[in-house]
């Protein structure tokens, strides 16, 4: 029978009226209301006849019984009438028993409260009165007697779960200003946000969205919730008043706009000059509806920061509603109200119980099922399984032919046309089975009985050209065609414009007109999945999408078929979601159902979580005629795949990695935390951490189980015990959040590792197993210097075994997959897939593709995958034309380019994927099947690109992005000790490299490269003092050099062009070097490498062995780009790289003023170290003064003997004028040029008796304060600073950097404007120095 299979979409309501014969309900009658399946008429369900009083009695007995009452049963009839619609046509509607209740309180009739009963809605009627209040409904009367006037306004009515979301935010709003509402469709969160307005008073609310279309909603809510309030007014541009308006009213207001219209502004950078009222106002309160949508952008975010303001004196609130929050949940603490679709169904299924009966409020609200079919097993066709994840893959099934042999990979049949399906015949087989009439079948189309279930559904659809050839099929199949269907396609013609109103007025009028008999199915790839309802549909079928689909997404999608539906008499209750990717449902009700309720690790807790959504929405796998619903388990293995799925997706920069484990550290454990952490530290690899408290102490398994039941009781009913208990977890969370800081600096490397392992694709990679399979010269490479295999082993205790490997698995299986694809798909998608892999420290910085695209397409050309702003990725790469050597190197199909130091293979990849296409450039499209690109991609990597590395891991990690798993010969070497070789045994690096049959090449004469590029290692820690580490990209460099090739391009930090550790030669060879064609200079390092601060910046720059002349200089800072042609050496031994000072740089140095290099201080002015403290009180009358740094930076006074002094005792009795050695803010990586610099620590003068420590430089001395304090001031001006500034390229200063800055005469106070006109500044200079350095005021100490 149907019933057993899918249940019923839509019933009749009834009202039913009884009474109970005992003392206390004496003379009270109850009305209540339920529902009855029934396939019968209207007139056949007549008042009480057998159904109606069986389906009554049957609900009654539920809450009746379980009190031991008796009850007797009065009166039952269907809940029907008729109502005039919208069009104004009468519609038959279901009505409830509450709008019985209201119709007797308008007559005077009001409920009685009972004493002991939880049941708030008897009446003192007899059943005659409540016959006529019930005919009064159906005849649309507000009272027995029939009068409309006096009915008044009814007030909104909300329900528990509201007064606490909006009772919970006011509470919040006293002592904190952000709250989010992660709350489902249907809560009635535009109602609940305007009433918490309403409480608080605010005077000035705005209400901000990515969805314009539902301005209608908040405005017709808005009436309903301040329709008593003559002091509020509402304001948009679609409803009410403008802007202008409401501030002129006198009245409070709300306001309401569009996130795309408020972006548009130029006060957050859009190009329009709008809504400076908007931006310009303090608001009261900042409602975001959907914050998930638009706010998370960079743009989005930009508009909410301008609104609210944070950091002002004016105490803004904010406010976030979301059905979906899982992207921002990470910006709130514990200021979050959650109400999912667990919570409401259970209500719904709790309420009669608690209620006795009482009107439902959650009675109309549809529970959901979830049906799967796997179509990955019906159709055995391979290609439509993705490797990666073993799901289906829908875009593959439904793939179009485009007629574009790149495109479709094979030529298209000649009875095919452009737009039809690759596979249409196995499309069709696809309709004919869902449709197929057999009566053992479990498809949702099979027969008329099931039809009717779903008579309206939604389809979801892979894109555009799918939704077009699936109308055009279905109209041509003889169920979907036979003209009972009306397929109803919203995709549109890819016009984004088209806007939603039309989509949704499109399927409205086809419902309309498929009357009583038709059906719909409303064809989608993602229009009308957000912010719209339509509530006739009773089943969405998820046809697109992959298994990494969001659950966000997913969520959206479903919950569009929960929308409550009053139609024909009857009300929804049941809908349907058929979902033919097994493995992605899983995971996304898995996933859904964990972060709504913002659970941990699949713990008790998660089991919890998981069987409760099961209980309230079965997921029922049908396989043939057997229907089996998946249990818990099931549901935590997917569980445990989205977390790993995530872990890939942050490179391993994330919290599922790890276990429980972390809560019970011991004494010795915590000690461990601390070594590794030195360790860690010194490498820069993770965020600053606190060290671990020895004391704390762990929880056993049973204990932590019993602290997750007292977490679960309201705080009033928990013991001081239980309360202590609490804290002491809390601690214990806070231990294993440090210890995560601290592992996360181990963990991030782990990705490269696992990518490039040489095991079995079949063979899972446990952490053991990695440690063992990684040489020891890999680990040294890859893994921070210190921490040894032996030590890691020790920490492995503490990560998810079964996520690791999980997730390990997603990384191989995701290179596995893209072997299948065509090489430039390939490429993309290992390039998304080193997108989430992290940079550790300046030791292991990787090249992102971004920076490999900008670099090798602004030197050697070549096939570029991002647009020309390199912000995103194109789908067709671009080809990049620089000329010569463009058609030398990447357009010339017998080219030879090397990489030395590959790490991850990108560069080689650009190379490859370049030279290749030049290669293909040689074919005919029509010989350019898939075959022909992987016979020429293999082509390219054996006989144009030669890569050297240093590790056998690194040879394996390249090899693997450019092959993957296949067995294809690739020119990689490693060298065993490669720095030591570049900079101790330089012939015997070369003479190797140019050995033919190093490379397997035939012949005896010498290899000859037509380029060399890449992205040396940078550094090498020295041994020195505080992790000191000595530049080695120069000898890469000066190496690949005499590999005389024709082209030579690297990426190197900055700092050669004016300092840096042993670069003084260096420098000397390159700015002398005329063939040096190209450099391009980016001051902020941030820009190529994020979350890798450089120092002075990075560059990279073209060598050309045959040009001799001037060099293109192209210099960005910020928003800032410049380029000239200039002589690298116009001033002696430094390169000045802002092309904009030049002129000013070269004017000073010709001058003859002095300059203060001849004055500052060499380092460590008075021989005084900078750990060193003095004493904090005079003991003796001898001692000096001693300036040293403090917590916080901050310039302290202690005392020290005269005898520390070891240098420059006749400044002692001098006035001293002294700055930090180090450039602020880390060397102001980072800093907004806009926003300006400041180039210096603050400026002090020390008094005579006064000596500093190895901290400061003492930039002169002098015999008098006035000197000093003049000097000093000139110092805060911005033009020497600017000077100053020039020459940065580290974060240490020395007196080298003060060769531009003139030394004058300080008896008088300077000024700027004296200086700018003393070394003739143009206008152009004066505005730059303006604009670059911040103003700095000189304070007297």
């Amino acid at each position: 029978m149907m019933e057993n299979v899918f249940g019923t979409s839509f019933e009749y309501k009834l009202i039913y009226v009884f009474a109970i014969n005992d003392e206390a309900h004496k003379g009270l009658l109850k009305i209540g209301d339920t529902t009855i399946q029934s396939d019968a008429s209207i007139d056949a369900l007549f008042p009480n006849c057998k159904a109606l009083n069986q389906a009554a009695l049957s609900r009654i007995k539920q809450y009746t019984n379980t009190a031991g009452i008796s009850a007797q049963l009065l009166h039952a009839e269907l809940a029907v009438r008729l109502v005039r619609g919208k069009d104004g046509q009468q519609e038959l509607k279901a009505f409830r028993d509450h709008d019985v209740h209201r119709v007797l309180e308008n007559s005077g009739i009001p409920k009685k409260k009972l004493k002991n009963s939880t049941s708030r809605e008897w009446f003192e009627v007899d059943l005659a009165t409540v016959q006529k209040a019930i005919e009064a409904v159906k005849k649309c009367q507000p009272n027995l007697s029939g009068m409309v006037a006096g009915a008044g306004f009814t007030p909104i009515v909300f329900r528990p779960e509201q007064e606490e979301a909006i009772e919970k935010t006011l509470k919040q709003f006293k002592t904190g200003s952000r709250m989010l509402w992660n709350a489902k469709m249907r809560f009635g969160k535009t109602l609940s946000a305007l009433q918490v307005v309403k409480k608080s008073g605010f005077a000035k609310t705005i209400i901000v969205t990515h969805r314009p279309v539902v301005d209608d909603g908040w405005y017709e809510d808005f009436q309903k919730i301040f329709y008593d309030a003559e002091d509020y007014t509402y304001g948009s541009k679609g409803h009410g008043a403008t802007m202008e308006d409401l501030l002129n009213s006198g009245k409070k207001f709300v306001y309401f706009a569009s996130i795309q219209d408020l972006r548009g502004s130029s006060t957050v950078g859009g190009k329009f000059d709008k809504n400076d009222a908007v931006f310009s106002l303090d608001w009261d309160l900042v409602i975001v509806d959907e914050a998930h949508e638009g706010t998370t952008t960079a743009l989005g975010d930009d508009v909410i920061k301008n609104l609210v303001k944070e950091g002002n004196s004016y105490d803004t609130k904010f406010l976030a509603l979301s059905g979906t929050p899982f992207n921002i949940l990470k910006d709130f603490d514990d200021n979050i109200y959650t109400w999912d679709y667990v919570m409401e169904q259970q209500c719904k299924a709790q309420w009669d119980e608690l209620h006795f009966g009482d009107s439902n409020p959650y009675d109309e609200l549809p529970e959901l099922k979830i049906y799967t079919y796997d179509l990955g097993k019906i159709l055995t066709d391979k290609s439509y399984v993705e490797l990666e994840d073993k799901a289906f893959n829908f875009r593959e099934f439904f793939c179009v032919w485009t007629g574009d042999i790149k495109r479709d990979h094979k030529a298209m049949p000649a009875t095919a046309q452009t737009g039809d399906f690759v596979h249409e015949s196995d499309v069709w087989s696809f309709l004919n089975l869902i449709t197929k009439d057999d009566p053992g079948s479990r498809y949702p189309y099979a027969n008329e009985e099931y039809r009717n279930l779903f008579r309206h559904a939604l389809w979801m659809v892979p894109g555009v050209k799918e939704a077009k050839a699936l109308s055009k099929l279905m109209k041509k199949h003889p169920v979907f065609g036979c003209g009972a269907f009306d397929i109803v396609n919203v995709a549109g013609d890819g016009d984004e414009e088209e806007r939603s109103e039309d989509a949704l007025q499109k399927v409205r009028q086809a419902i309309n007109d498929a009357g009583n008999d038709g059906y719909t199915i409303t064809l989608s790839c993602g229009k009308l999945t957000t912010g719209v309802t339509v509530p006739e549909w009773t089943a969405v079928f998820m046809l697109a999408g992959s298994f990494s689909t969001s659950a966000a997404n997913y969520l959206q999608t479903i919950f569009r078929v929960q929308s409550p539906c009053n139609k024909d008499g009857k009300i929804k209750r049941c809908c349907y979601v058929f979902d033919f990717a097994p493995d992605r449902t899983l995971k996304m009700v898995a996933e859904s159902a964990a972060l709504s309720t913002k659970a941990g690790k699949a713990n008790e807790s998660d089991r919890r979580i998981m069987g409760e959504f099961l209980n309230y929405c079965p997921v029922i796998a049908v396989d043939g005629t057997v229907m089996k619903a998946y249990d818990t388990n099931r549901l935590l293995q997917q569980l445990k795949r989205a977390y790993a799925e995530r872990a890939v997706q942050n490179g391993f920069d994330d919290t599922n990695l790890y276990n429980d484990e972390l809560l019970r550290l011991n004494d010795l454990d915590i000690e461990r935390f601390n070594k590794l952490k030195g360790i860690v530290g010194t490498s820069k690899a993770a965020p600053k951490t606190k060290e671990i408290d020895i004391n704390a102490q762990g929880f056993t398994d049973e204990e932590y189980e019993e602290l997750g039941r007292i977490e679960k009781k309201p705080k009033r009913e928990r013991t001081p015990d239980e309360e202590k208990r609490l804290q002491e977890m809390k601690e214990k969370q806070k231990l294993k959040n440090n210890a995560i800081s601290i592992l996360r600096g181990i963990s991030i490397r782990m990705p490269l590792l696992i990518y490039g392992a040489d095991i079995p694709i079949d063979e899972d990679i446990t952490m053991e197993k990695l440690v063992d399979i990684v040489d020891d010269s890999s680990w040294e490479e890859f893994m921070p210097s210190g921490v040894t295999k032996e030590m890691f082993k020790s920490f492995i205790k503490y990560y998810d075994p079964e996520i690791f490997v999980a997730a390990g698995r997603r990384i191989r299986t995701t290179v596995l997959s893209a072997d299948e694809l065509s090489p430039t798909e390939r490429v993309k998608k290992i390039a998304q897939l080193f997108a989430c892999f992290k940079n550790p420290d300046k030791e292991t910085v990787l090249t992102p593709w971004r920076v490999v695209n900008m670099h090798m397409s602004d030197c050697l050309g070549g096939y570029d995958f991002y647009d020309e702003a390199h912000e995103q990725m194109v789908d067709d790469p671009r080809f990049v034309d620089r000329g010569k050597v463009t058609a030398d190197t990447f357009a010339n199909a017998g080219a030879r380019v090397l990489e030395i130091n590959s790490k991850t293979g990108l560069y080689p990849l650009y190379v490859t994927y370049s030279i290749f296409r030049s290669r293909c450039a040689t074919c005919s499209e029509e010989e350019l099947d898939d075959s022909k690109l992987q016979q020429l991609w293999d082509a390219t990597v054996r006989d144009n690109v030669f890569v050297i590395c240093k590790t056998p891991m690194a040879k394996q990690i390249t090899r693997r992005t450019l092959v993957g798993y296949r067995d294809i010969s690739v020119n990689a070497h490693y060298f065993d000790d490669l720095i030591n070789m570049m900079k101790n045994k330089p012939q015997q690096f070369v003479a190797r490299v140019l050995k033919p049959s190093y490379w397997k090449q035939e012949g005896a004469k010498p290899m000859k490269f037509d380029a060399v590029v890449g992205n040396p290692p940078y550094q090498m820690m020295d041994g020195g003092n505080r992790a000191s580490a000595s530049p080695v990209y120069q000898y890469f460099v000066s190496q690949a050099q005499k590999l005389s090739p024709d082209y030579l391009s690297m990426i190197t930090p900055s700092r050669w062009f004016a300092g840096g550790k042993g670069l003084d030669d260096f420098r000397s060879e390159m700015l002398s070097d005329t063939r040096i064609r190209r450099i391009v200079d980016y001051a902020d390092s941030s820009y190529c490498f994020p979350g890798v601060d450089i120092a002075g910046g990075v560059n990279y720059f073209l060598w050309d062995s045959k040009y001799n002349g001037l060099c293109e200089v192209t210099s960005i800072r910020g928003e800032l780009k410049t380029t000239v042609m200039r002589k690298l050496n116009e001033i002696d031994n430094i390169f000045i790289r802002n092309n904009l000072s030049i002129a000013l740089m070269k004017r000073i140095d010709a001058c003859g003023d002095k300059r203060m290099s001849q004055f500052v201080s060499f380092r460590n002015p008075f021989g005084i170290a900078t750990d060193e403290h003095g004493l904090e009180t005079a003991l003796s009358d001898d001692l000096l003064k001693l300036a040293c740094s403090k917590k916080g930076n901050q310039l302290a006074i202690a005392y020290i003997p005269r005898n520390k002094v070891q240098k420059n005792h006749n400044w002692i009795s001098k006035y001293k004028v002294v700055i930090g050695r180090s450039v602020p803010r880390n060397g102001e990586v980072g800093v907004d040029p806009q926003k300006g610099y400041r180039a210096i620590t603050t400026v002090h003068v020390l008094s005579p008796n006064i000596v500093c420590t190895d901290t400061y430089l003492v930039l002169s001395v002098f015999d008098t304060k006035t000197e000093a304090e003049s000097f000093a001031k000139y110092m805060t001006l911005k033009f020497p600073r600017f000077l100053l500034h020039e020459t940065y390229t580290s974060m240490a200063i020395s007196k080298e950097n003060f060769r531009f800055v003139p030394y004058l005469d300080y008896t008088h106070e300077w000024t700027d404007q004296e200086l700018y006109a003393k070394y003739n500044c143009t206008d152009e200079e004066i505005s730059l120095i303006e604009s670059m350095i911040r103003p700095l005021e000189y304070v007297i100490h």
